[in-house]
């Protein structure tokens, strides 16, 4: 199968698993604009080409979010990208501030792929946050999401400089 018929089929999948899922902007968007964004990032400011990160940018969510198992993903996708996506996936039986920790105190043994599928999510999420935040989340809140997340982007291994300035190009907008 082609790289492409793999996104295609990563796509599908993923948007099948998100399909009643809603951001939470104002707008409840798509949930699947989120991944969708992700893979492009990726593709059009970081000159990713690796179908293993492609696939694993739109799966990154549907374990931790979705009824999805990493054993689904191996069948559908192989285990490549099942690990990847494992690496990205917090354990939700923890609490949300142990979650955030461990994310902060994982990100410098992220693999390659791993930690540019993470670079990604941060930076989406902080152009999501600027330019249509959460409806109930207050300005401190939304600050300490920049300031999270940037802990965490720093403890990453170095895998692009283009997606670590577009990163900084988000944060740059912090509320």
């Amino acid at each position: 199968m082609s790289p492409e018929a793999q996104l295609l089929n990563a796509l599908a999948f993923a948007a099948t698993k998100h399909r009643d899922q809603r951001r939470k902007d104002a707008e409840a968007s798509p949930y699947i604009n989120h991944p969708i964004a992700l893979a492009q990032l990726l593709a059009n400011t970081g000159g990713v080409t690796d179908p293993v990160v492609l696939q694993a940018a739109v799966l990154h969510d549907t374990v931790e979010d979705t009824d999805t198992s990493l054993e689904e993903l191996t069948t559908h996708f192989g285990p490549q990208v099942a690990a990847v996506v494992a690496e990205l996936t917090d354990d939700k039986a923890l609490p949300k501030a142990q979650r955030k920790a461990l994310q902060v105190e994982h990100a410098p043994h992220k693999s390659p792929q791993a930690a540019l599928v993470k670079l990604a999510d941060k930076t989406c999420n902080l152009r999501d946050i600027a330019t249509s935040p959460p409806a109930d989340w207050p300005l401190q809140r939304r600050r300490d999401y920049f300031d999270w997340a940037l802990q965490v982007v720093q403890g990453l291994p170095a895998v692009s400089p283009a997606l670590r300035a577009a990163f900084d190009a988000a944060y740059a907008r912090r509320p």
